[in-house]
């Protein structure tokens, strides 16, 4: 399957954010520094499973359910 991850990085910054542009910047901002810069995944990436994985356990920490 692929963009599994790009859709995972949008679902964390739009729950994240809740429609505050300012959160949205503060989350993709989280995101890069964790090295998931949002811009680089596409739908067509392919999934790596140890990616999701990490993923999965930065929407826990942030307090988000996946």
């Amino acid at each position: 399957m692929t963009g599994k991850i790009k859709r995972m990085i949008d679902i964390i910054i739009e729950k994240r954010s809740n429609g505050n542009e300012v959160l949205k910047n503060t989350t993709r901002t989280k995101l890069i520094i964790k090295g998931y810069n949002p811009d680089r995944w596409t739908l067509q990436s392919e999934d790596d499973p140890a990616k999701i994985a990490e993923l999965k356990q930065i929407a826990r920490d942030m307090g988000i359910e996946l």
